[in-house]
């Protein structure tokens, strides 16, 4: 009898372990909105981080911090390509494919997808590494100085790939505390190592830029490694209640390790064209900057080579900030609408594709004006007052709407297998990009790149956006609704925070960088507070975000 209830019990334990782990009575919008919290989170700390660093960095450097910041931008432009090689959008793919066979109930084949593209992955990053490598003299553009740049950020090439690839897995589950605390890791080792060896070869040990330089690109592996630790961590801790989804799983579906492999790798082709999209962009003005300048005006290599750090390096770098927002929506709704569209719940891709419009929105218009309204003193921040790199930071900040809706929107198209379509709209928007950059940079030089890569990206989101409203019949009425309040919202809140900005610079010294935190910081405090008062009583927060955030009116007195 005793064994009887002690098996009895433990079958209750184990049934109630796997209800937990299976979390049904999670609507997909709210499982939207806390996979988004938490990639938000852990991409807005991360890239925080990744922007605070380069304040001291930037100032350590001396007098060549736009060389070298042109150097470090070199290097990251060229390793961004070989790391998409090396990933080659496994790891997005990965994350689609183990939520479809998730939820089909067949756990064992998600997790033996997970062990072959490890190993796959890994190998796959061991050998562009060394192809970084060895072929870095002969892709110099003529300064040797990028060769041990080079290599440095070829060494993280063996690390990133079983990241990228195990951070894919959690989110399969759906569970994207793991990745965002991993991301988390990863850039504040990175960043203490950075600034570390800098302020060692520069102000200790009186170094050249460009072994500082070097060091800064190393820290890619050393904060790779740090977040890999953590994964494994987080793996191990979950381990025995992903053996019991695998033990109770269906077991019906017979795939074959070849089969999972060629699917992965199908699925990973849209995944590898659209992630290299943006590094397409990048890589474009990278090499093409530079020869439509010297065609086109008398300037100096030295100065062609600073207007490029202004947007490719300085402005980029804070506009990542913004564009992490919708990147994260992105991996978030991958998952959700596989899931969904597995399962031919076709009314419920529809309301995820407008939920997902509709976050963006909400979360991106804010971000983007308040960037641009605060332009000045952010810039002056973290390099220093520059009037011409303010006004490319203000249009950069623009632009990161554009950019962010296309990854979510591609996101979207690659979660309920539209994958030709996303590839083929993406190439149209870039073939625009391509096209219009050399009139754009003859005409407005450092602008130029930010506009042309913009316009494409607008391009693309047009394209997806007109397939998905006749494919799904997108209710459009209600979104025109919420954007049309949502922009009216921010442009408010951009004319106060710029008026404020404004007044603020007649009284703070606008070349001081705490006086510049304290205008961000109450600019901020200003935009923040008047956008989110708008939300709030307008109901357009409980729209989007769901009723939980009626109890803000209460709290704060909102009718």
């Amino acid at each position: 009898m005793d064994n009887e209830t002690h098996t009895h019990t433990n079958d209750e334990a184990t049934a109630a372990t796997i209800a937990a782990a299976k979390q049904q009575d999670v609507s997909a919008k709210e499982k939207m909105l806390r996979g988004s919290s938490w990639l938000t989170i852990g991409s807005i700390f991360s890239r925080i981080l990744g922007a605070i660093y380069v304040i001291p960095w930037y100032a350590w450097l001396g007098p060549s911090r736009l060389q070298a910041n042109a150097l470090y931008t070199k290097g990251y432009t060229l390793y961004s390509t070989f790391l998409m090689i090396s990933t080659a959008g496994i790891p997005g793919a990965v994350s689609k494919q183990v939520s479809h066979y998730n939820s089909q109930n067949e756990y064992g084949v998600g997790r033996r997808l997970f062990r072959k593209c490890l190993a796959l992955l890994t190998g796959l990053g061991v050998v562009c590494a060394a192809i970084m490598w060895f072929a870095a003299p002969y892709i110099t553009q003529g300064s040797k100085a990028v060769i041990p740049v080079y290599r440095s950020l070829a060494i993280a090439l063996i690390v990133i790939p079983a990241l990228s690839l195990t951070r894919g897995y959690f989110q399969g589950y759906q569970d994207m505390a793991p990745s965002a605390i991993s991301q988390l890791a990863e850039q504040l080792v990175r960043v203490l190592y950075m600034l570390l060896a800098t302020f060692l070869i520069m102000r200790v040990w009186q170094g050249h830029y460009q072994t500082a330089i070097v060091q800064s690109t190393f820290a890619a592996f050393i904060g790779a490694s740090a977040g890999l630790l953590v994964l494994g961590w987080f793996l191990m801790r979950n381990r025995r209640q992903h053996d019991l989804l695998v033990a109770q799983s269906n077991n019906e579906l017979v795939v074959s390790d070849r089969r999972i492999i060629k699917d992965v790798l199908i699925q990973s082709i849209p995944f590898i064209i659209i992630g290299a999209a943006f590094n397409g962009y990048n890589l474009f003005d990278l090499i093409s900057f530079q020869p439509i300048m010297r065609m086109t005006t008398n300037l100096s290599v030295h100065a062609v080579n600073n207007l490029y750090a202004l947007f490719a390096g300085n402005a980029n770098k804070l506009m990542m900030i913004v564009i992490s927002l919708a990147v994260a929506m992105g991996d978030t709704s991958i998952p959700v609408l596989s899931e969904m569209f597995t399962k031919k719940d076709y009314e419920g891709v529809r309301r995820q594709i407008t939920d997902a419009i509709e976050l963006f929105l909400i979360v991106m218009v804010p971000a983007a004006l308040g960037m641009a309204a605060v332009s000045r003193p952010l810039y002056t921040l973290f390099y220093g007052y520059d009037l011409q790199g303010f006004f490319v930071l203000c249009v950069a900040a623009y632009m990161a709407v554009f950019i962010g809706l296309f990854y979510l929107l591609s996101a979207v198209l690659q979660g309920i297998y539209e994958n030709k379509r996303a590839i083929k709209y993406t190439l149209m928007g870039l073939g625009t990009k391509i096209i219009i950059q050399f009139p754009l940079t003859a005409v407005l030089h450092a602008y130029g790149p930010l506009l042309a890569t913009g316009i494409g990206m607008m391009v693309t989101d047009i394209l997806i956006f007109r397939y998905m409203y006749y494919r799904y019949n997108l209710q459009t009425d209600h979104l025109q609704q919420t954007f049309n309040r949502l922009v009216s919202f921010g442009l408010i809140m951009f004319a106060v925070v710029t008026t404020f900005v404004w007044l603020s610079g007649h009284v703070l010294n606008i070349f001081s960088r705490f006086q510049s935190v304290i205008t961000i910081v109450i600019g901020g405090i200003i935009g923040a507070a008047l956008y989110g008062y708008l939300c709030l009583r307008s109901r357009v927060a409980d729209d989007v975000l769901g009723s939980r955030v009626a109890g803000l009116r209460q709290v704060f007195h909102i009718r």
